[in-house]
């Protein structure tokens, strides 16, 4: 079967979940991502110290922006914990205009990275990577629930293990039952009308912050539009750039892989920059995708555009019309759904892998959990997980190399297999020779590269010390066997021999 190209491909793949596949699905799972972000959203307002109402208008209109620029259906962005960390300086140095000034300018940023292609850079990300990012992110969703468990704060009883109990059992066995609606949403119902009635002693969403009761609006930042605010808010927006295109091209592959299709990753990436534009000059602070909010949306059905934006619209409607009501939500209720998000996402296969993947894979993976764990950084622990896997990588491809003599009657002969490049030319000199300090030197050495390749120019400068030592020792050196992309490094680097041209490839005479 003619495959088509990539970009082509991804497009018609996540054609069927576009707006009206999956009707009924998408509105009833947006409506659960609603409820369950309202929490999360003051949480990550309190984090970067402003008003709950930041954090909210932010995840509305994130995500109803991104529900028509994203390239991943069903994919919930808002305000996250990731971004929210970067910008507490700012906050505290220079006030909540600036953090409005470089949600703009982060979303021009991330315009410009899409423009860039710099979505192609997920390449680099090995599955242990993602592996380690999904369990660090499943760790750290169930250590935010921990303060509601906590029996030492304040609204933490008997009650609250009660109704995160009877909470996880409507949501695991709902589904054996009906379909019809999701669990969750079913649970955080009941959950709520119960503890209103026995007007339970339990901690609500009012509880974590004052709700706003207006509609957000379109201003501009009252910041002075001169070059010192400029290098004020850019290290920050292009740190919260990152960190949200970091967050975000992992999740939306997650996602692919939660739902078995594909996602345009580039329009992925500008999407998420028009959305932090717009969310800029409504108030808001910045975000990216969700995978905890992404995965409640799956599990509960959600699979096209419509389920964002209905999550996003919903959300408005639930803090300016039902606002009194949205407050006593119990927070037991929010609590079990997010732990269930929590074992949904963790990737349990990968503790058997341990010890059935390669070692390098596994440490990989437990590094990249760690240091998101420790530092609550996720850039951090992918790119420690980058770096390690580029390491490896490295080691692996240098050890796929050898040398082997072969002495003629006239003359010794050195075959080259392999690729040579800077991680191996030291091993690569040390193969060859000196040929004086043979058993049984020859006069005549030939060096056949034919199996070999030189990568870069570490590996030609290698050659150029190998053929010189040999010459200087009075022996007579050929290189033969350079392929033609080896030859023509030879050609433009190599100091002492340019060969190449006895095995018919070098593109000179």
């Amino acid at each position: 079967m003619t495959q088509a190209p990539a970009a082509t491909a991804n497009a018609h793949i996540a054609q069927p979940n576009g707006w009206f596949s999956n009707v009924r699905a998408d509105m009833l799972a947006g409506l659960v991502v609603a409820l369950a972000l309202i929490p999360e959203a003051i949480g990550f307002s309190i984090i970067a110290g402003v008003d709950p109402r930041v954090g909210l208008y932010a995840s509305i209109s994130i995500a109803m922006v991104i529900a028509f620029t994203g390239g991943r259906p069903g994919m919930i962005s808002a305000a996250t914990a990731a971004v929210a960390v970067v910008v507490v300086p700012l906050v505290e140095q220079y006030g909540e205009a600036y953090l409005f000034a470089a949600t703009i300018l982060m979303g021009v940023f991330q315009a410009i990275a899409a423009l860039l292609r710099l979505d192609l850079l997920m390449q680099f990300v090995s599955r242990s990577v993602i592996t380690g990012f999904v369990n660090a992110l499943a760790i750290l969703i169930f250590m935010a629930q921990l303060p509601e468990l906590n029996p030492a704060n304040d609204g933490v009883n008997w009650m609250t293990y009660a109704m995160v109990a009877a909470g996880l059992a409507m949501i695991y066995l709902i589904p054996r039952i009906t379909t019809a609606v999701p669990s969750p949403l079913i649970a955080i119902i009941v959950l709520s009308v119960l503890a209103i009635w026995l007007k339970a002693p339990v901690n609500t969403v009012a509880d974590m912050g004052e709700l706003p009761d207006g509609l957000p609006f379109f201003a501009f930042p009252q910041v002075p539009l001169t070059w010192e605010t400029f290098l004020i808010i850019a290290p920050y927006s292009a740190t919260m750039a990152a960190v949200g295109l970091l967050e975000s091209l992992l999740t939306a592959q997650i996602v692919d892989d939660m739902t078995h299709t594909g996602s345009n990753k580039r329009r992925e990436a500008g999407g998420q920059g028009i959305a932090n534009m717009v969310t800029g000059f409504f108030g808001g602070m910045g975000g990216c995708a969700m995978i905890g909010q992404s995965v409640i949306n799956v599990t509960s059905g959600g699979r096209g555009r419509l389920s964002s934006l209905t999550a996003g619209g919903s959300l408005l409607i639930l803090l300016t019309v039902l606002g009194p009501w949205v407050g006593q939500i119990p927070m037991p209720a929010l609590v079990a759904i997010m732990i269930m998000v929590s074992i949904g996402t963790f990737s349990w296969n990968s503790i058997p892998n341990l010890t059935k993947h390669p070692w390098q894979s596994s440490v990989v993976m437990i590094a990249t959990v760690l240091v998101v764990v420790i530092t609550h950084n996720l850039a951090y622990g992918v790119l420690a997980g980058v770096l390690l896997s580029g390491v490896f990588f490295t080691q692996k491809v240098m050890n796929m190399f050898e040398v082997v003599r072969e002495r003629r009657e006239n003359s010794a002969v050195y075959r080259a297999k392999g690729q040579i490049f800077f991680a191996s030319v030291e091993r690569f000199e040390a193969a060859l020779g000196p040929e004086s300090a043979m058993p049984d030197p020859a006069d005549h050495v030939i060096i056949d590269v034919s199996k070999a390749h030189f990568w870069d120019i570490s590996a030609i400068g290698a050659l150029d010390k190998v053929v010189e030592r040999m010459r200087q020792h009075g022996r007579s050196v050929r290189v033969v066997g350079l392929n033609r992309a080896s030859a023509d490094l030879v050609d433009k680097f190599a100091l002492t021999d340019k060969t190449g041209v006895e095995t018919g490839l070098a593109p000179h005479p």
